[in-house]
């Protein structure tokens, strides 16, 4: 099993692979040139496609934008990105359609060990370089969600279709469809129903 492999099986892999650094680099570079753009520029949709990013139609990343591989992210048609959007995607990232999402939003799949003994970076006498431990969750938002500004979701996160996700929130666990969540831990405040109507706003 190849170290790529096992990164999108949620296996410790090895992040230093020369496969594996080969992909960021490139991505890193694209992500660059991107954001080097003007939002009316052709090129910004052929870079999308050179980073091998699946999306439907009518997506649009405002930028700039920051993706570790960008390979392993799809998201649907009509979805939106607002400045700064942050997708670390060690593990596969899906993002639904008429999905919205606010400034400075951070979607991060990489996990860590906990004790520093199996997470500090060390040297590999077979390999011949430094290295460390990762591992990584999978993360879904599913469709017509609402991620306000400064939102992180972490790895192995499923936010359920309809919710909407309150500014500066860390997003810890599952949140149910159709829910309005916030806070720090994220915790599901109450369901979004027809009350929500905006015929009923004062």
């Amino acid at each position: 099993m190849s170290e790529l492999e096992k990164m999108l099986a949620g296996q410790l892999y090895d992040p230093m692979d020369p496969e594996l650094v080969a992909l960021k680099q490139k991505c890193h570079r694209l992500c660059t040139e991107y954001n080097s753009l003007e939002e009316i520029n052709p090129r910004r949709e052929i870079i999308l496609d050179e980073l091998g990013l699946k999306r439907g139609k009518g997506v649009f990343l405002q930028g700039p934008i920051c993706f570790d591989y960008g390979c392993f992210i799809t998201i649907g048609d009509n979805s939106y990105a607002n400045f700064n959007l942050t997708v670390l995607d060690s593990c596969e990232v899906k993002i639904g359609s008429n999905v919205f999402m606010g400034t400075g939003v951070s979607i991060v799949t990489p996990v860590h060990p906990f004790r520093y003994q199996e997470r500090n970076i060390f040297f590999d006498e077979e390999k011949g370089y430094f290295t460390d431990n990762e591992y990584a969750k999978p993360i879904t938002i599913e469709d017509n969600c609402w991620i306000a500004s400064n939102v992180t979701i972490v790895g192995g996160v499923t936010i359920g279709s309809g919710s909407v996700i309150g500014a500066g929130s860390v997003v810890t666990r599952d949140i149910p469809p159709n829910s309005l969540a916030f806070g720090n831990p994220c915790k599901v405040q109450r369901e979004i129903t027809e009350k929500d109507k905006m015929d009923y706003c004062k």
